[in-house]
């Protein structure tokens, strides 16, 4: 099997090449990805994400009796050499388990293309499908968030998944599985206070995406009263950079300016629930007689936004 990422710098003088690479053919101002550089200089350089894969292989290898590669969209190691290097050791058919749990373009389809692109000849990759609504996903989010009440039982519960342009989210089921992931966990938490907020927009600002975000949700919170808030990045598999910045560091500093008491809860991570999960699909696509398909017509990119 091969875990593909989106991947990160591992070192000071690897974020502004791995921001190239993860803006090239974009329309964003050189500005604005100086501006993202010093979320990574503050944390030392180097992003969490490829220490977390590395968790997340080192827990498969516990449960999985398989060889697991690793390859990246944006950083080393870069998916097209692990493939090679997966077709040279004899590899003719693998999983693909991409990080990330729901329908949209770059969460799901993206990767695909990528495999696609990059697949040698004689080798068969077949992609793990969005796993937001397996009952063992939603286990192991309803633990973290539950352990995150625990510190504040009667705080207002936040749920928070990366924003993506309205026109993405208009052809993928990305909002209603973050919506439907929310409901299922707040009821295994019997938790009826809880809202949704979005996180970590990187568009220009002609381009409209999902909304409210997170700081302004915090906001609006305190406004009406609220002083105790869990804050859930239920729509990421990691404690990343977006969350460590974006909501350890940017929406926790608001709250304290705004009088909130702000915990957030952890990502699943390598919970064993998950990993549980993730040994259940990896022996079903194994033991299937044909790859998993997506339509072809499936979460399609946003059109272009060209500058005015």
């Amino acid at each position: 099997m091969i875990l593909v990422s989106f991947g990160g710098p591992e070192r000071t003088e690897d974020v502004i090449p791995f921001l190239e690479n993860v803006l090239r053919g974009r329309n964003v101002p050189r500005a604005r990805m100086l501006e993202v550089a010093e979320h990574y200089y503050l944390l030392g350089g180097r992003s969490p994400i490829n220490d977390q894969c590395r968790e997340l292989i080192a827990a498969l290898r516990q449960v999985i009796d398989l060889p697991i590669y690793w390859g990246n969209r944006n950083w080393h190691p870069l998916l097209p050499g692990t493939l090679r290097q997966m077709q040279q050791d004899g590899v003719r058919r693998a999983v693909a388990i991409a990080t990330s749990a729901y329908s949209s373009y770059s969460g799901c389809r993206q990767y695909l293309e990528n495999i696609a692109a990059a697949c040698p000849d004689g080798l068969v990759v077949d992609k793990l499908p969005p796993f937001s609504a397996h009952p063992k996903f939603i286990e192991a989010t309803a633990d973290r968030v539950q352990a995150a009440l625990d510190r504040a039982p009667q705080a207002r519960l936040v749920y928070t998944g990366h924003s993506i342009p309205l026109s993405m989210a208009a052809t993928s089921r990305y909002e209603q599985e973050i919506r439907d992931t929310a409901r299922r966990v707040s009821q295994l938490v019997s938790h009826d206070e809880w809202d949704i907020a979005w996180q970590s927009r990187s568009g220009p600002p002609s381009q409209p995406w999902l909304e409210p975000d997170i700081l302004s949700h915090l906001r609006a919170l305190a406004w009406s009263g609220v002083k105790d808030v869990v804050v859930a990045p239920i729509g990421f598999l990691s404690d990343h950079m977006e969350v460590l910045y974006d909501l350890d560091h940017e929406a926790a500093a608001l709250a304290r300016e705004l009088g909130i008491n702000f915990v957030r809860a952890q990502t699943v991570g390598t919970h064993p629930a998950l990993i549980a999960m993730l040994k259940e699909l990896i022996e079903e696509r194994l033991n299937a007689d044909a790859p998993s398909v997506c339509p072809e017509d499936c979460c399609p990119p946003a059109p272009a936004i060209r500058p005015r």
